[in-house]
């Protein structure tokens, strides 16, 4: 028998909706308390498709149906399913068009979840798009719509007959009279494009062709389906639209300019999408004329902005944040040794870009430059990918309108002129080169204007070129001796400088933070041109520390940091320590552990330890403290959890307390170890338990500060080699490597040479027989990360070191890809401790050398900067090669590249 309602229980949900309608907070809670899986769904679809109870109402019950079904992932009993189902089904077919919606909602959940029969489903809705009701075809288009956006790959993979016929079908209701039938049909096929499906392409002129006759549509919604459309096209089979480019490009124009703003922006996207196919891009090129003064149009405020951001209000820096302004602060990636850089682990993570300078300024103060998307900014980074595609052909057609915009009446129109030089920075480089001695002058002016929005993004664009005040591109740096550089960076850099700190303490919070995050881009093309100037930039920063509200408290810390890795060492002087540092640890002092705020602060002051070096050891003892008292604490979270799931632990505060702890140890080498040894709780307790951690962030963090320790503590870390060298060896596993686990692996291989080089022979001898083969598997597979392979081959040359005997007989299996990833790094002692292991294992076998001598002799000649004691043992090396082939030597050498030979006769007089 039928399932049938109760008529009192589903009156008294009747009334019970109605009142949590009417913010009855007994009624929403009682309605909360009902079972996702249980007949309370029943009546939720009864109640749906009962056309007696107001539409408000029934709307209401088809919300909670869905999010039940949803929730419940298709565990519901066979007899409820069915009365879901049908109900659901028959309400497509409703003359509201609310629930309609709600019902279209519903069935396609119910596919998604599997909840019922797949096919039987989409055969009715195929029939129900036959009907004469106009209702009823809408209804069933707006569940396909939403099946074919939550499913279109499950139903490629396994409803392969409904599409070869669904699809041509709905390109048929392209043309429908109703506008919403029109525009899900369009979006129906659209998702098929993403994949793409055989079914669409089998079809592909016949969608062209349909989607041409409605680039005359009247409405809005049609013509943005339209609009996405053709953008999919573009992305998986551009060829498609070369027939009617022409006529393409005019409707994207007329779209791009036109008044719905909603269509504006989706045609806005072609740019963006076309110009990436660089195969088509002499297709597009005869339509610059005409599309950069529709971008350049476009990327003016529009009066909607303008009424969000109220350009007119000034100062506002004394206004405290609200709470719905400061998004969620993530901490940066955790730090990851790269070969060739100074002893510590630091740059970025494989694969990892630092791209902050790299968009368009936030309307919304967000960090995301391209956050809240929007005509205007979509516009400014069509115009940038045009540049990166067309170069400085780009400018022809810009510049003279540009140069309207920037001298232009209005505020508005001189912001969209200096938003365009930004975003043309990158791709017209080399072209800008010419106008910029003019150009950047004049942003610098631009930083006086009375209106905030330009100044703000007069910031961001003068950070784009940032570079040529410090130093000029090569067609203007090669004309000039070292005087002209001085001249030239107190004409452009000093005076941009100036007028950035000027940005840094402006009254207006937007032009505050542009300032900042301008400043910190000059800051790291400067470095130690900045020297001269600390006095003024600490200063600055420093009583920006008093005025600036919470978010822009963040990126000023990140301006501190930059400054400080960017002039290093210069940074250690008392004057300057005694402006940094005391703003510093009262915002220290301030500063919650369980707030997400401390992130920024724990990088920065990692960045001004390491900088400071001695100078920091004052403040050294109750930083340390904290960090450990921070990650202590989150392992005692991290414990509770297993016992109690609702605990909420954020591994994030254990990362940055790790990379903090790194950096004081860089900062403080030997004069760290007593914070190591005399410190409760102790820092290697926690790191054993780091290093294990199922977070791979952690772990990545956690070998950093072992290769660190072993560093600046080894006597501190040599007792407890058995805890951490068996699980550091199973971090190096080749066989398991990929974009997640490879920081783990790679600082896990750059600790293991650490520990290596402070050993002795009877400390690290037990480990080679693991460790080794791991090592030279990270050489010779060319998946892994060249970083990683990098430190896989200083650190074996470190083991060589130590363990000559142990190492060499090994050496012939890996000499090529050890002298290939070192030759090109950078000189420095982590290069020159591997190549004098090398050496030694070298005396141990020299016929290991043979198989990869040429490049072993490469890299020799690529050594700049070689100490006497190396540049000894390569002669000593050569000249012992030299005198066993004696009469053959002449033969063997001349297999050598020339420049090669010839560096080594030089050098070594062979």
């Amino acid at each position: 028998m039928a399932w049938q309602p109760t008529p009192e229980t589903l009156a008294g949900l009747v009334q019970l909706f109605a009142q949590s309608n009417a913010g009855n907070n007994e009624a929403i809670q009682t309605l909360q308390s009902y079972p996702v899986d249980g007949e309370y769904n029943c009546y939720l679809a009864t109640i749906l498709v009962t056309k007696e109870v107001d539409i408000g109402t029934r709307h209401m019950a088809g919300f909670a149906l869905n999010s039940n079904v949803r929730r419940s992932m298709g565990n519901v009993a066979p007899h409820i399913s069915a009365v879901i189902k049908a109900s659901a089904m028959a309400s497509l077919a409703d003359p509201a068009r609310e629930i309609r919606n709600a019902a279209s909602s519903v069935v396609s959940t119910i596919v998604t979840t599997n909840l019922g029969d797949w096919q039987d489903i989409l055969s009715e809705l195929m029939k129900l798009i036959d009907s004469a009701d106009q209702c009823v075809v809408e209804g069933a288009f707006l569940a396909l719509d939403k099946i074919c956006e939550d499913s279109a790959h499950l139903l490629e993979d396994t409803q392969e007959s409904f599409l070869a016929y669904m699809v041509p079908k709905a390109i048929t209701f392209f043309s429908h009279p109703n506008v919403t039938v029109r525009s899900r049909a369009i979006n129906c096929v659209n998702q098929f494009g993403r994949i793409p499906s055989q079914s669409l392409l089998a079809h592909m002129d016949k969608y062209v062709e349909a989607l041409y006759a409605q680039a005359s549509d009247q409405s809005p919604e049609v013509r943005k389906s339209v609009c996405q459309a053709i953008v999919a096209i573009i992305e998986f089979r551009p060829e498609a639209l070369l027939s009617q480019f022409e006529s393409v490009v005019t409707f994207m124009l007329l779209c791009t300019e036109g008044e719905d703003e909603g269509v504006a922006l989706e045609a806005c996207e072609f740019w963006l999408a076309f110009a990436e196919q660089e195969q088509f891009k002499d297709h597009l090129e005869p339509f610059l004329p005409r599309i950069v003064p529709t971008l350049l149009k476009t990327m003016v405020y529009s009066e909607d902005e303008l009424a969000e951001l109220d350009p007119e209000a000034q100062d506002d820096a004394a206004v405290p944040d609200k709470e719905e302004d400061l998004k969620p602060r993530h901490h940066k990636a955790a730090r990851n040794h790269a070969s060739g850089t100074s002893a510590g682990a630091g740059g970025e993570a494989p694969g990892v870009e630092d791209d902050d300078d790299d968009g368009y300024l936030d309307d919304d103060d967000d960090d995301d430059p391209y956050s809240k998307w929007s005509l205007r900014k979509c516009s400014a980074a069509g115009l940038d990918v045009l540049a990166t595609v067309y170069g400085d052909a780009l400018l022809e057609y810009l510049l003279p309108l540009v140069n309207v915009e920037l001298y232009h009446a209005d505020w508005i129109h001189r912001e969209c002129g200096i938003l365009a030089l930004g975003a043309v920075a990158e791709g017209c480089s080399t072209g800008m080169t010419h106008f910029l001695p003019q150009i950047v002058p004049h942003l610098i002016q631009t930083l006086r204007d009375q209106n905030p929005l330009v100044r703000a993004i007069t910031c961001w664009t003068l950070s784009r070129y940032a570079g040529f005040t410090v130093n000029p591109a090569p067609p203007l740096r090669m004309t000039m001796n070292d005087q002209m550089l001085r001249d030239h960076r107190m004409t452009y850099f000093a005076p941009l400088l100036a007028g950035l700190l000027q940005m840094v303490l402006d009254n207006n919070k937007k032009v505050q933070e542009a300032g900042c995050s301008a400043l910190a881009t000059l800051e790291e093309q400067a470095c130690s041109e900045l020297v001269p100037y600390l006095d003024q930039i600490l200063r600055t920063l420093t009583f920006a520390f008093s005025k600036y509200q919470r978010k822009n408290l963040l990126i000023l810390y990140d301006a501190v940091g930059t400054l400080a890795e960017s002039v290093e060492s210069a940074l250690n002087e008392p004057q300057f320590i005694s402006l940094l540092m005391p703003p510093l640890i009262t915002k220290w002092n301030e500063v919650q552990d369980s707030d997400r705020d401390i992130f920024p602060l724990l990088e920065c002051m990692s960045s001004v330890a390491i900088a400071l070096g001695s100078g920091f050891a004052q403040f050294a003892s109750e930083v340390w403290q904290r960090c450990l008292n921070l990650i202590s604490s989150n392992l005692h979270a991290s414990e509770a959890q297993k016992l109690n799931p609702d605990i909420d632990v954020d591994k994030d505060f254990m990362i940055v307390a790790l990379d903090l702890l790194s950096g004081i140890a860089q900062a403080l080498g030997s004069s760290v170890e007593p914070l190591v040894g005399g410190t409760s709780p102790h820092v290697l307790t926690l790191l054993s338990v780091c290093i294990k951690d199922e977070v791979m962030e952690v772990r990545q963090s956690a070998y950093a500060l072992l290769g660190d320790l072993a560093i600046s503590a080894f006597g501190q870390l040599k007792p407890h080699l058995n805890v951490f060298m068996p699980e550091l060896i199973t971090q190096i596993d080749p066989q398991r490597i990929d974009p997640i686990t490879t920081s783990v692996c790679n600082n896990a291989t750059w600790a293991a040479g650490e520990i290596a080089l402070k050993s002795v022979e009877a400390e690290i001898q037990p480990w080679i027989e693991a460790l080794l083969p791991r090592l030279m598997h990270l050489l010779l597979n060319a998946n892994v990360a060249t970083t990683v392979s990098e430190n896989a081959a200083i650190t074996i040359g470190r083991l060589g070191y130590v363990c000559p005997e142990v190492v060499a007989p090994q050496l012939g299996n890996f000499i090529e890809p050890w002298c290939r990833y070192l030759a090109d790094i950078k000189d420095n002692l982590e290069k020159e401790s591997a190549f004098q292991g090398l050496c030694r294992m070298i005396d141990r076998n020299p016929e290991g050398v043979l198989r990869g001598f040429a490049y072993f002799c490469d890299a020799i000649v690529k050594w700049k900067r070689i100490s006497p004691d190396l540049n000894e043992n390569f002669r000593r090396i050569l000249q012992g090669y030299k005198t066993g082939y004696g009469a053959q030597w002449g033969t063997f050498i001349a297999t050598l590249p020339i420049n090669t030979r010839q560096e080594l006769e030089r050098r070594y007089a062979l």
